[in-house]
C-alpha cells in the first residue's frame, strides 16, 4: 500500500484527515453502502460499466474506489480482467477487501488520485464515480494528469459525477446541490475542459436528471495514441 500525501487537504463535515472519508466521517462508514443503495448509485455504476466496454483482457483501475462497490461490479462483469481499486481511506479499503474476499483478480491499494503508484501505460481503462466534486480545485488537474499517465495510448477514462448541464429546472435536489460550493467545478463544460487540458480527448456520453443528486453526467476521455 502507498503512503503518498496530497498536494492539499480536503476538509468537510469535520473531517480530520488529508482526504475525505468515504462517508464524510469515519464514524459514518458503516452506513455508506446503505446510503449509496438508497441513492440509486448501483444503477449509476452499472451504466458506467456498460459505457466502458470492459474486456476480459483489460487491466482496469478505479480511482477513488471507497468501499469497492464499483471495483467489485467491474470485476464481476469481466471475470478474467485484472481490476484495481485505489483510495486514500484505509478504513474504506479494509471494508472493500472484506467484501471482495475470495474473488480473484482484484486488489485494493491505498493511494491518492494525484499520486498514483503505477507505471506509465499500465491500464486499459480507468473508472471514476461521484468522486471529482469532493476534491479541492488544486488537486483535480494533477489527478487528471496522473490518470492520463497510467492509461495506455488509446486507453479510456470513464467518469460519472454530479453536474454537467445541471440547472435549477432539474428539480429540488438540483436546487439544493447548486447551493453548495462542491459542485461548482463540475458544472457546464468544466469537466471536459479539465480532462482536455490534461491531454485527453473527452466526450460527454450521457446526462440524466437524478432524484437525489439533481443531475449526473457521464464522460468518456481517451488518451490519444
Amino acid at each position: 500500500m502507498t503512503e503518498h500525501r496530497p498536494h492539499s487537504a480536503t476538509t468537510a463535515m469535520g473531517n480530520r484527515h488529508d482526504y475525505l472519508p468515504a462517508a464524510g466521517r469515519d464514524a459514518l462508514l458503516p452506513t455508506y453502502d446503505l446510503l449509496t443503495r438508497t441513492l440509486g448509485v448501483p444503477r449509476v455504476h452499472q451504466r458506467l460499466i456498460d459505457q466502458a466496454d470492459l474486456r476480459d483482457d483489460h487491466k482496469i483501475l478505479e480511482v477513488g474506489c471507497g468501499t469497492g462497490n464499483l471495483t467489485i461490479m467491474a470485476r464481476r462483469s469481466r471475470p478474467a480482467a485484472e481490476v484495481t481499486g485505489a483510495d486514500p481511506d484505509p478504513r474504506a479499503l479494509s471494508r472493500a477487501e472484506r467484501k471482495a474476499h475470495g474473488l480473484p483478480g482484484i486488489r485494493f491499494d491505498r493511494a491518492y488520485g494525484q499520486e498514483l503508484p503505477y507505471g506509465d501505460g499500465e491500464f486499459d481503462r480507468a473508472l471514476s464515480s461521484l468522486m471529482l466534486h469532493h476534491l479541492d480545485d488544486d488537486v483535480k488537474a494533477p489527478m487528471a494528469a496522473e490518470i492520463l499517465r497510467v492509461l495506455r495510448p488509446g486507453g479510456r477514462l470513464h467518469l460519472v459525477d454530479v453536474g454537467g448541464p445541471m440547472t435549477p429546472a432539474d428539480g429540488p435536489a438540483a436546487r439544493l446541490t447548486l447551493r453548495g460550493h462542491h459542485v461548482a467545478g463540475n458544472l457546464g463544460d468544466n469537466i471536459p475542459r479539465l480532462l482536455r487540458e490534461a491531454g485527453f480527448d473527452c466526450t460527454e456520453v450521457a446526462t440524466q436528471r437524478h432524484r437525489a443528486m439533481g443531475r449526473v453526467t457521464y464522460y468518456r476521455a481517451t488518451r490519444p495514441d
